[in-house]
């Protein structure tokens, strides 16, 4: 799991300096704050709007466009669900529904115990693989709804005790 403390204003510093605090650079500028933190937290949002002299209403707008860009703190394990076509025709909303079961969550929720998020994803380009499930960037090519069960249990601390 990512550090989950707020960026200290010396860190946000740091990685604007990188970019020169450059405004055109604010994608790669957010997307090292969130590899530093694992998501965009209002108090970096506000950081980062001050050092590059932006409102930070500019900022969320920019980052809410990409769904790459979280405002939560992530589970300590992250499942996405590919439903691009490839993946959608090859059977990707059911194997999301049956995750979703499992997990006893919806996509764009975490478990309780904060142990799983899950995500919907657009597309990973891994057409030729789907239906794609990525779990912590590993990817399980040709997922089907039956091998969700031996996909969960290898991360889960404790016993899921649904039933298939």
């Amino acid at each position: 799991m990512k550090n989950q403390t707020p960026p200290s204003s010396l860190e946000l510093e740091e990685i604007v300096a990188q970019y020169r605090a450059n405004r055109e650079r604010l994608i790669p500028i957010l997307q090292d704050v969130q590899e530093r933190l694992g998501y965009l937290s209002p108090e970096a949002v506000d950081g980062l709007a001050r050092l590059i002299g932006v409102s930070s209403n500019e900022i969320f707008g920019v980052a809410t466009f990409y769904a790459q860009f979280r405002f939560r703190p992530p589970g300590e394990h992250t499942i996405q669900v590919c439903l691009g076509t490839a993946c959608h025709v090859r059977g990707g909303h059911q194997i999301l529904r049956e995750v979703e079961r499992r997990l006893g969550i919806k996509a764009g929720e975490m478990t309780d115990d904060g142990q799983f998020d899950l995500r919907r994803v657009a597309c990973f380009g891994c057409c030729a693989l789907a239906p794609v499930v990525v779990l912590d960037g590993k990817v399980h090519s040709r997922m089907t709804r039956k091998r969700v069960p031996s996909l969960l249990p290898q991360h889960r601390h404790q016993t899921d005790n649904r039933d298939p």
